[in-house]
């Protein structure tokens, strides 16, 4: 089922090796085009550019832009218990873990009587967004809202797409959560001009804007937007970066499984397919020495496809170019591609998979052995779910506090601590030929 690539006989660069890996393509720079006056008209017009936005891409024109509070708590009052209970369960291991995540203040004197303070302050305003499109995704706002709020962040502000079914505004779940978390500045507008709303702000249209929103300004602009979405919303991040900050520009969800002889291969079936049934661009990876282990793990997933709900949808993922079996000569060779690939997702199936685990440099997140499914991390694990994507995690980290924070160094020297450094200071501002560097202590000295 899945296409093989066969790397045994190769001695390929990782550079190399990234270039014939399954991945799916994202063409972020093409989006822009379309997004560029969107933005632009959002940034011009505020809610009136939305109402015409959403009209235009979700079919409707929501009469409530700002989710009213007391939505907020008859979602809230209306989410099924077990939903609540496992939603309850998320938010609590998400506190412990993003907790873990909090650095410290450190004072550090230089020199005596010289001392440099590092200090984390987080942002003050933070836009998070939540996707609509295939599935409802609540977790998603657990995994953005916990974070910014152990961060520290004073305001949150939460987009999602409106929902037709659901009288313009985003899914009850959706709401439920917020409700939850105690976020009660939601806003019904998805897509790129979400990500313009945040980024500039918006002005109120309606009378129900200027009630929903206690004034002329729906929408006040914040420091730090994060949060998956598609292509679309991946090229407005792109966009506004440097108006604000952003967390990364999201690609299609992917699973890499490493594993060996010794796997089981219905495990690794199952989770290869719980990875592709998110979307059709979705990938799904299996990284083995064992030719055996791979027919044995098409041989499941064809079972498992044929009873699965989004079985066409799974199928398209699992058929497209984004997924495959890599076949290695053995596991240092499979760690070795797991790097070149750098997998959002990277679970290891293999002996001794805790050692395997700590040689890996680049994944979003590692789930260590046949116990540690990506779904765990999805939803009750305490890690977060929102994860570098296509090749990403080189150079990137998942979603975390440090999102959310500044780093601020202090600097604090006395008098004899300043005179100390005055002659090597000055001969480095004469060095660089801004004498005037130099100038500013030796005012300080002849006091």
């Amino acid at each position: 089922m899945l296409t093989r690539t066969d790397l045994r006989d190769t001695d390929l660069t990782a550079r190399e090796l990234a270039g014939v890996l399954p991945r799916a393509s994202l063409d972020v720079a093409a989006a822009l085009d379309t997004v560029a006056p969107l933005i632009a008209d959002v940034r011009e017009r505020g809610a009136a550019a939305l109402r015409d936005a959403s009209e235009r891409f979700d079919g409707l024109r929501p009469e409530h832009l700002r989710v009213p509070e007391a939505a907020l708590a008859a979602a809230l009052e209306g989410l099924d218990p077990a939903v609540r209970e496992g939603l309850e369960l998320s938010i609590a291991h998400n506190r412990a873990g993003h907790t873990a995540q909090l650095p410290t203040e450190v004072d550090t004197e230089v020199v005596p009587g010289g001392h440099v303070l590092q200090r984390w302050v987080p942002v003050r305003r933070v836009g998070l967004y939540v996707p609509g499109g295939l599935a409802v995704y609540p977790s998603s706002v657990v995994m953005n809202v916990v974070p910014a709020q152990v961060a520290g962040v004073e305001r949150i502000a939460l987009a999602s797409p409106p929902q037709e079914a659901f009288g313009g505004l985003p899914h009850p779940t959706i709401l439920a959560a917020c409700a939850l978390l105690g976020v009660t500045e939601v806003y019904a507008v998805g897509g790129a001009q979400a990500i313009a709303m945040l980024a500039y702000g918006a002005a109120a249209q309606t009378e129900a804007d200027l009630r929903d929103a206690g004034g002329p300004v729906l929408c006040e602009p914040v420091d730090v937007v994060t949060g998956p979405g598609n292509i679309y919303v991946a090229a407005a991040k792109r966009a506004v970066r440097g108006v604000v900050g952003i967390d990364a520009e999201a690609g299609p969800t992917e699973i890499a499984v490493l594993a060996d002889a010794g796997a089981d291969p219905e495990l690794i079936a199952a989770d290869l397919l719980s990875q592709a049934e998110h979307d059709p661009s979705a990938g799904s990876v299996l990284i083995t020495d064992s030719e055996t282990l791979a027919d044995a793990v098409d041989a499941a997933l064809e079972r498992r496809l044929a009873a699965t709900r989004h079985a066409t949808r799974a199928a398209t993922a699992l058929a497209g170019p984004q997924s495959g079996v890599v076949i290695v000569r053995d596991i240092d060779h499979g760690v070795q591609v797991a790097d070149a690939y750098a997998a959002e997702h990277l679970e290891i199936h293999t002996a001794e998979a805790p050692a395997v685990a700590r040689r890996v440099r680049n994944a979003g997140a590692i789930f260590v052995g046949p116990d540690s499914p990506v779904p765990l991390g999805d939803y009750l694990a305490g890690s977060n779910h929102v994860l570098p994507t296509g090749g990403t995690a080189r150079f990137a980290s998942g979603l975390s506090v440090m999102a959310y924070l500044k780093a601020v160094q202090v600097v604090e020297y006395d008098a004899a601590a300043l005179a100390a450094l005055a002659r090597p200071l000055t001969a480095l501002a004469r060095c660089e030929d801004l004498p005037a560097h130099g100038e500013a202590v030796q005012a300080r000295l002849a006091r």
